[in-house]
């Protein structure tokens, strides 16, 4: 039975929500609070990434959390400050820094990872759709011992689960990347993944859904949900009232300020990342992960992006430039000759991704609202799984058989 759906953020999670919802013959409306035209689903690293199979939520994170708080330019840096949101997400990302719960994890991150490429690649094969998508692989790159054994481990770990990774010398490097030299000691090569121009495709998405009849009301403010009873009635804007048969909450960063009126307590941090667009010719060709600076270089559609770096520091869109210069930092120290212009440093932007404790998405009802579905936490690979998790809200709401397991994604799961 086709239904009247309000989707609640219109980043890739929303529009990949929208578009499937749509293909079953749902009447989707799409409200955010912006122009649509940045955040964090335009200035990430546009990696499909089923190699990315170990969660934040990882042995040796809260040591290294301890050891960057106080440096503002480090990789992954918390700010200090008295929020018992942060403290209560602190604790439950405590909990979930195991072994026990990174290997729970390998199988249930790669799995939706797969199928999320999976859908990526059926959007290029669209005549509807023309965007830039490439499978290159990704160049986990590194300079020291130390990294090369611990992104060892991990490639062990993928080779179990079938994922396709070799370990690469920095002369068949240079092979894959002829026109620029890096200095590295190697890189472990996920042939794997695949790379995308995050802008194009959004782009292209949000003209297509426009087409076929999707409405979307941008720049408008969800104020709060009214709801009945289990059930959610309307969603109040600045721009009046909107009802609905189904709710779906895909607002990133934002959705735990919004469900929190609703009385749902969403444990989400924002984790600001960073992206600078070099637009003069680099040499890059390859999409490398800079492992010891934690720096992700894309090659894009007449560009090379640059980004980086993990702050949790509230809600917010101010830029700390010695995090610009560290990024920029990085590049020089891997590609001899390669000089970031000022230019380029002085048009960053930011994104803030939607971090989970666990760092596994939320995808699925919460008990309290029968026709409310929570789609967001998908900290660094909300991109990569942002049609995966379109795909498995539409199947949820639609009475479908579920694509994969939601019990890993579930909104009120336990942690540790």
């Amino acid at each position: 039975m086709a239904k009247k759906i309000i989707v609640i953020g219109g980043g890739i999670v929303g529009l990949s929500t929208a578009y499937f919802l749509h293909q079953e013959g749902h009447e989707v409306v799409i409200i955010d609070k912006t122009s649509m035209m940045a955040g964090a689903s335009y200035v990430n690293a546009g990696y499909l990434t089923p190699s990315h199979i170990v969660p934040l939520a990882a042995p040796g994170m809260i040591t290294k959390g301890l050891k960057w708080m106080f440096d503002s330019s480090s990789p992954f840096y918390i700010k200090p400050r008295l929020d018992l949101g942060l403290m209560n997400w602190g604790l439950k990302f405590m909990r979930s820094c195991s072994k026990k719960h990174v290997q729970r994890s390998l199988k249930v991150i790669k799995d939706i990872n797969v199928l999320s490429k999976e859908l990526y690649h059926d959007f290029d094969a669209l005549p509807t759709l023309d965007f830039h998508l490439e499978n290159k692989g990704v160049l986990m790159a590194f300079q020291t011992a130390a990294a090369e054994k611990a992104e060892g481990e991990v490639m062990r770990e993928a080779k179990k689960l079938g994922l396709d990774v070799a370990l690469i010398d920095r002369k068949q490097v240079h092979v894959l990347q002829p026109e620029i030299d890096m200095h590295i000691a190697g890189a472990y090569h996920y042939r794997c993944d695949a790379h995308t121009t995050p802008g194009s495709f959004m782009e292209q998405m949000k003209a297509y859904l426009l087409r076929v009849g999707v409405k979307m009301h941008k720049e408008t403010m969800v104020e709060k949900l009214l709801y009945e009873g289990r059930k959610v009635q309307s969603v109040l804007t600045d721009k009046g009232v909107f009802s609905a048969d189904e709710v779906v909450v895909a607002s990133g960063a934002w959705s735990p300020q919004l469900l929190k009126s609703i009385g749902i307590h969403l444990p989400v941090q924002a984790g600001k990342g960073y992206r600078l667009n070099e637009e003069k010719p680099t040499g890059i060709c390859m999409p490398a992960i800079l492992m010891e600076r934690k720096v992700a270089v894309t090659p894009m559609q007449g560009f090379t992006r640059f980004s980086g770096t993990m702050e949790i520091a509230g809600i917010n869109q101010n830029i700390r430039k010695n995090r610009v210069e560290a990024i920029a930092a990085a590049a020089a120290s891997y590609y001899p000759g390669l000089s970031i212009s000022k230019k380029t440093k002085a048009a960053v932007q930011c994104g803030l991704r939607p971090l989970s404790p666990d760092g596994l998405p939320f995808i699925g009802r919460h008990s309290a609202y029968e026709n409310l579905t929570i789609a967001t936490g998908h900290s660094m690979m909300g991109w990569s799984l942002g049609p995966a998790t379109g795909k498995l809200i539409t199947e949820l709401i639609s009475g479908q058989k579920i694509s994969l397991d939601l019990s890993p994604f579930a909104v009120e799961r336990k942690y540790g």
